[in-house]
């Protein structure tokens, strides 16, 4: 039965790769599925780790197209760039070119107080505070 309802919902259903509005003017992903929390929709805590995983991929993905030498960066600096990428996209990390050439040069506590020094750190402090401090050490905070 399930590969026969999943071809029929997915044709009845159509997909959407972003969240839009379904005819009654609730919020909807994929293919129909609610996520509206006015008339109970929602996804679980395991679908979000899913889309971030998927996220993480992909956004790391980007960032090494992007900077190929990231990849030879320990794993916590290198999480540092992937973090930095998820949250304002890789073209707004490029921005952060003379931390970036810091970066790859290993002058790390350079480039952590360069990080601290921008408008990025300014806006949000306590997550720019944890990823300076991890590009520092290389230590995972």
């Amino acid at each position: 039965m399930k590969p026969q309802l999943l071809r029929q919902l997915q044709r009845d259903e159509g997909f959407k790769d972003h969240a839009y509005q379904d005819h009654l003017g609730y919020w909807t992903i994929g293919f129909g599925r609610l996520i509206d929390e006015r008339k109970g929709g929602h996804i679980t805590l395991e679908e979000g780790l899913f889309l971030l995983n998927n996220d993480i991929d992909n956004k790391t993905e980007e960032l090494l197209k992007r900077l190929p030498w990231v990849n030879d960066l320990d794993d916590a600096r290198k999480g540092v760039l992937v973090n930095m990428a998820f949250q304002m996209g890789v073209d707004g990390l490029l921005k952060f070119k003379n931390t970036l050439e810091l970066i790859k040069n290993g002058k790390y506590k350079e480039a952590s107080d360069a990080m601290l020094d921008s408008l990025w750190a300014k806006q949000t402090p306590n997550r720019a505070s944890r990823l300076s401090a991890q590009m520092k050490t290389g230590e995972w905070v």
